[in-house]
């Protein structure tokens, strides 16, 4: 009996080992498929989108108008009832959007929170669906382009591209199939 009970203590310790290894196996697998450069990338284009929300933000909040250089269309856009949403900034919105984004983008690189990434492609393709809006708006009912807008929305579609990509990649360490397939 004792012998038993010495046997399924045993057993269980190795099951506990084995599963501790097939977790670490996981992970390092994930960080392979999914390369810490795509995290840094989805975090340095999300402060790129932050930085244009700012500076749109407090043009618009101090009354003034963004500077377009020599190309035109800022000023109408900027003037148009859409660039505000019930009273809220379209920017600002787009500001505390890129901050959530920025922060998951750097949890998911610095950590591997796989949940992260997740949260990150969810944000990223709900800010593809809004600044597709916002871009119809801009060409067919406006009719006018904001450079800043346009730089805003490259980098919600750039980050997009990127999160699924990582998304894809890592789905594919978890099934422990083949990327590209």
């Amino acid at each position: 009996m004792r012998h038993d009970v010495e046997r399924a203590t045993a057993v269980e310790h190795a099951i506990a080992v084995e599963d501790a290894i097939a977790v670490e196996w996981a992970t390092a697998v994930e960080r392979a498929v999914t390369p810490r450069w795509m995290g840094l990338g989805a975090a340095l284009l999300a402060a790129v989108g932050l930085a244009i929300s700012l500076y749109l933000t407090a043009v618009k909040l101090s009354g003034g108008l963004p500077v377009c250089g020599p190309l035109r269309g800022c000023e109408t856009v900027a003037l148009s009832e859409y660039s505000s949403i019930g009273g809220v900034p379209v920017a600002v919105l787009g500001a505390g959007l890129s901050a959530l984004i920025l922060l998951l983008a750097l949890r998911w690189w610095r950590v591997g929170d796989r949940r992260a990434l997740l949260a990150m492609y969810g944000l990223e393709l709900f800010a593809l669906l809004f600044v597709g809006y916002l871009t119809y708006l801009e060409l067919f009912v406006i009719r006018a382009v904001c450079i800043w807008c346009v730089g805003y929305a490259a980098t919600i579609v750039a980050g997009w591209i990127l999160a699924a990509l990582a998304v894809r990649a890592s789905g594919a360490a978890d099934d422990g199939g083949d990327a590209r397939a």
